[in-house]
């Protein structure tokens, strides 16, 4: 698992407090009966805080899983 995915899976760990979660790319908010609006907020705030960037709207709205939210992380640390 590499370090981003590591601390991902930390973040989601805390703000859906499940020990036990392990993120796949295809995962999505239905595949977490946790995975709400007010928690997908907190989520999106947790990995602002954690990672230091800051997410448009746009790339918010654009996610459809777990994969698509990495590869905008991952965009935005290279950068």
């Amino acid at each position: 698992m590499d370090a981003i995915t590591e601390k991902l899976t930390r973040i989601f760990q805390d703000v859906f407090d499940l020990d036990a979660i392990t993120l796949r790319d295809d995962m999505a908010a239905a595949d977490v009966e946790e995975w709400d609006s007010l928690n997908h907020v907190k989520l999106v705030v947790a990995i602002e805080s954690g990672f230091g960037v800051k997410f448009s709207t746009r790339e918010i709205t654009g996610w459809k899983n777990v994969g698509d939210m990495k590869r905008t992380l991952q965009s935005k640390l290279k950068s």
